[in-house]
């Protein structure tokens, strides 16, 4: 008996043996050269592994920034310039720097602006309740409430507001990882530069029913009028759908736009001073009325370059 013991205990070890040894042959038959840059560049990153970058984490970042050809494409939202410049400095790269961005919630769908029409009674999750209806009040576009988007987020940036039922966005905590906007099945949170001194102006409403349906289930609604488009000297805004949408990379933060909304669906924030909009309107018609004695000046000066003309000849 004690023989046996021995004897299987002899070949279990022997084959235990054989089989590491087999597998130590495979593993460095076929063992993949790592580029160790790819070590010392995932050091240099923040470490979160949200996934804002693009990438499955910051490992897999690595990868892609070692392997790259440019650092053009490839970018880590939460670590920003500071980081991109120690991941260049270790490639051997150059790097642009980016204007640093922040979630934007595009909705002002508040309790007092979208009165309920329905009470939810299931579980608390938008991308559940945006599956089965239109949701608790009568806009389809806006903000679902149940706070997706800040359980998404891993910074503790964004807060559901018990107030207005929207959530509020932290700027002092978004690192603009995108993980919100990935989780919102409405699409209302956008990223947006931050503007000189986090100044900015967007449109806060993504409905695009038309004038009186948008008007009906939210008094603060876009209603596609165009007004913002017409005053906008700088290109800045375009409708579409009839939805208006602001390009930050155009605005010139003049803030005439949102002084003319008749809705109030623009909005203008962190601004040092509030907005004067009876000013504000007596520059754009002090504007219009030396627009149009210009025309009037040209017009004559035609008129009377015609004339002469017809004397001459």
């Amino acid at each position: 008996m004690t023989v046996t013991i021995i004897q299987t205990i002899a070949v279990l070890t022997l084959l235990g043996l054989l089989l590491a040894l087999v597998l130590f042959l495979v593993a460095k038959k076929f063992k993949v050269e790592e580029d160790p840059r790819i070590d010392e560049v995932e050091k240099a990153m923040p470490g979160a592994n949200c996934g804002g970058c693009g990438f499955a984490g910051c490992r897999a970042f690595a990868d892609a920034a070692v392997k790259a050809d440019s650092l053009e494409k490839v970018f880590c939202p939460v670590g920003g310039n500071d980081v991109m410049k120690k991941v260049a400095a270790i490639l051997g790269k150059e790097v642009a720097e980016k204007a640093p961005m922040v979630a934007v919630v595009r909705c002002n769908g508040s309790c007092q602006n979208r009165p309920l029409v329905n009470d939810w009674d299931g579980v608390r999750s938008c991308k559940v309740k945006a599956g089965i209806y239109t949701g608790d009040t009568g806009c389809a576009y806006g903000c679902l409430g149940c706070g997706d988007c800040v359980a998404a987020c891993a910074f503790g940036a964004l807060s559901m507001d018990p107030e207005t039922g929207l959530p509020v966005v932290d700027e002092s905590k978004c690192t603009a990882c995108g993980a919100c906007v990935k989780a919102c099945p409405r699409s209302i949170i956008e990223l947006r530069n931050k503007g000189p001194r986090g100044m900015r102006v967007y449109v806060s409403c993504v409905n695009k029913e038309k004038g009186p349906v948008a008007k009906k289930a939210c008094k603060a609604a876009c209603i596609g009028c165009g007004i913002c488009a017409k005053t906008c000297t700088h290109g800045a805004i375009t409708v579409e759908a009839n939805l208006a949408y602001i390009d930050y990379s155009k605005c010139k933060l003049c803030r005439e736009c949102e002084a003319l909304c008749p809705t109030g669906a623009i909005h203008g924030v962190n601004f040092p001073k509030e907005l004067d909009k009876e000013a504000v309107k007596a520059r754009i018609n002090e504007r219009k009325r030396k627009a149009q004695e210009a025309a009037l000046a040209a017009k004559e000066a035609a008129t009377k370059e015609v004339a002469n003309e017809k004397t001459d000849i």
